[in-house]
């Protein structure tokens, strides 16, 4: 059984080396010795393996965190060869984990990789001691009761947490980094002198923000955010917890998801000038392509997931907050600050 893990960069910190400064000099460059010194230090939680986590994994291991720990216990379908490119069609009916260990490896020799499978890792005794061995943890296309678990259990013991996801050509990111200091660019300041000024931002829980009101906002401010796609998002989580982890999958499941929909949109209490339903033609969408991957999103996703954590791990610059939607239709994405 492989629930024994080891500890993340709970020691003395690891000095970045003359060869790892060649291999990272553009990026350092970008963010500095100090902002690469935190990832090298780091130790990242990643759980599931779908194609939002596939991009994303590509990305901070490239970037050279100092080691990456992935769990997932599923086994690698054919529709993961779609979306997911640690994947062969010959890994088919393997471990996700140990099909795309290898890979991941390959991408960046600097960084540890640990793959666990074990399903009772999940269990809350193993993922207290889980979750208090990394420094940061990032969870994929998960349902939303078991996201809030998680992130319950992150706030228990100081860490960030992240969540990310695609439901076919719309996609999230959500993150509560606790009360997070960073270093931003003074905007007032001359410029030809210009400053950097330290900041601070303080993040709600999953389970808080989901509480949001948007009220407040003008029409235009309301319009910016999407509120069609926030809450289409919103309904189909709350459809997975009505049918078992399950997403709609045909044209029969559009009724109850538009009624999920709009109750949520009422609650909300959303500008009614700008939006008093969510379109049928977005509910009808979802029915058919919320359970499938498509490897644009994914990429696109995955790519706004990565970059947030290393920009959280760097303190350089102001992290999302705290949800950010993509709309695969348009091709714009927005960030919505939900009880912050």
């Amino acid at each position: 059984m492989d629930t024994q893990y080891e500890g993340g960069s709970k020691g003395d910190p690891v000095q970045i080396t003359e060869d790892e400064a060649a291999v990272y000099d553009r990026q350092i460059r970008l963010w500095g010795l100090e902002a690469q010194q935190r990832m090298r230090n780091a130790t990242i939680l990643v759980i599931r393996l779908r194609g939002t986590a596939t991009e994303a994994i590509k990305n901070i291991v490239l970037a050279g965190i100092g080691k990456l720990v992935i769990f997932d216990d599923e086994e690698v379908r054919e529709e993961d060869l779609g979306a997911g490119f640690f994947f062969r069609d010959e890994d088919v009916g393997k471990k996700r984990v140990d099909a795309a260990k290898a890979r991941i490896e390959a991408l960046n020799p600097l960084v540890t990789v640990q793959a666990l499978r074990h399903p009772t890792l999940l269990e809350q005794e193993y993922l207290d001691a889980l979750i208090m061995s990394v420094d940061l943890v990032c969870v994929t296309d998960w349902d939303r009761e078991g996201l809030i678990k998680i992130n319950g259990t992150c706030r228990q013991f100081g860490k960030p947490f992240y969540a990310g996801g695609t439901f076919g050509v719309l996609g999230y990111v959500f993150c509560d980094l606790l009360k997070h200091e960073y270093i931003s660019p003074d905007r007032s300041a001359p410029k030809e002198a210009p400053k950097n000024v330290k900041a601070c931002a303080f993040y709600s829980r999953l389970d808080m923000a989901l509480e949001h009101r948007w009220t407040g906002l003008t029409k235009r401010q309301t319009k910016e955010l999407n509120p069609a796609v926030v809450h289409v998002i919103l309904a189909l989580w709350e459809y997975q917890n009505n049918h078992e982890g399950k997403l709609p999958d045909d044209m029969d499941a559009g009724p109850e998801l538009g009624e999920i929909a709009n109750s949520i949109l009422t609650a909300s209490e959303v500008n009614r000038q700008v939006l008093t339903s969510v379109p049928q033609d977005l509910i009808d969408a979802m029915c058919t392509s919320a359970a499938h991957e498509f490897s644009p999103t994914c990429a696109v996703v995955g790519g706004i997931l990565a970059q947030d954590i290393l920009k959280a791990l760097a303190a350089r610059e102001a992290p999302i907050a705290n949800f950010f939607t993509f709309d695969g239709n348009t091709g714009g994405g927005s960030v919505c600050k939900m009880n912050m």
